[in-house]
């Protein structure tokens, strides 16, 4: 009988060391899933999400499996309810090539998001090109973001409006959220705008005579006239010293805004009668907006123009990219006689 109890006493306790060894594995394999590793990426390479509202957490798992060896998905769900994590936020994420299940929880379920990249450049001539470049990487739409650059009452709130709204978006590159809403990118864009007009930025174009919307302008059209990057300052004095005078611009980029055709290699008689107000050469003073999105650097280039008497210029007959300046108009008839000689004998 004390033989038969002993064998019976230890059949428990080796059921006990069994279950708890069977108790510690699972509990192992749970820790190592909620904590270090159930997402690891077939490439050793991190991946990104856009997660769209209404997207389920089973949705979430079909994308990160296209990615990711999920070691236990059933673990996961576990996890999740454990967690109270019933659907994700809407957002921009991305995962590292390893991950726990509570790190992929608490991303989700507390919606903190990866910042994802905005970029342009000075090649965004119209509100629509705008619109379409700066919501390539975003939630939002081209469509909604446009309505707001030509929303009148919206764009007073920034001293703006739908001709002048582009000079708030300063091209260069911006981190953002990927479910930014317009009114948050229009904040944002404001304060970078800001910090790029400093005082000694208001205070150049103040000495000049002019608002910040006014230099802009006027870069937007010194980029059109020139990709020789050295000639961007004389070209920025002798659009000052027109605007001084009171003198017509006569730009042929604006001719190129009020067409609608930025490729447009040679301006004729019959393009300077386009009815726009755009058209500087029908048209006293300034046109109503920039004609392209300007680049700091050609901002800083009209502030700091060099003095100069020019009043004229023109396409160098040599078609090398360069110009011919003049400060008398006989000087510049010369000069331009000479082009248009070279351009009638080119076959277009």
């Amino acid at each position: 009988m004390r033989l038969k109890k002993r064998y019976i006493l230890r059949a428990i306790l080796i059921l006990i060391c069994i279950t708890m060894v069977a108790v510690g594995v699972i509990a192992a394999k749970h820790y190592y899933h909620l904590k270090i590793n159930n997402f690891s990426s077939y490439d050793g390479l991190e991946h990104s999400y856009n997660i769209y509202p209404g997207t389920t957490i089973d949705e979430v798992l079909t994308m990160m499996e296209a990615d990711y060896d999920i070691g236990s998905r059933q673990d996961f769900m576990l996890h999740s309810r454990l967690m109270r994590f019933n659907y994700p936020e809407t957002g921009h994420y991305t995962f590292e090539p390893t991950l726990g299940n509570r790190e992929v929880i608490n991303r989700l379920r507390l919606g903190h998001q990866t910042p994802v990249k905005i970029t342009w450049n000075n090649s965004v001539f119209t509100r629509e090109q705008l619109a379409g470049k700066v919501t390539s990487n975003l939630m939002m739409d081209s469509t909604t973001l446009l309505a707001y650059l030509e929303n009148e009452e919206f764009l007073a709130r920034y001293g703006l409006n739908k001709e002048t709204s582009r000079c708030l978006f300063i091209p260069n590159t911006y981190e953002v959220y990927w479910t930014i809403t317009p009114e948050q990118l229009f904040e944002r864009m404001g304060t970078e705008y800001e910090a790029f007009w400093n005082d000694e930025r208001k205070a150049k174009a103040e000495r000049l005579g002019l608002t910040p919307i006014e230099v802009d302008i006027i870069a937007s059209i010194i980029e059109g006239e020139s990709r020789n990057k050295k000639e961007l300052p004389i070209i920025a004095s002798l659009y000052l010293n027109r605007v001084r005078k009171g003198m017509p611009l006569q730009a042929c980029p604006t001719i190129k805004y009020a067409l609608g055709d930025f490729k447009l290699k040679r301006i004729l008689y019959r393009h300077l009668q386009v009815d726009s107000p755009y058209n500087t050469y029908k048209n006293p003073g300034l046109p109503p907006g920039p004609i392209r999105c300007a680049a700091p650097q050609s901002i800083d280039f009209v502030l700091n123009a060099p003095q100069t008497d020019y009043l004229f210029m023109c396409a160098n007959p040599a078609l090398d990219g360069t110009h011919i300046f003049s400060s008398s108009y006989s000087s510049h008839a010369a000069a331009a006689m000479q082009y248009r000689h070279t351009m009638d004998t080119i076959h277009w």
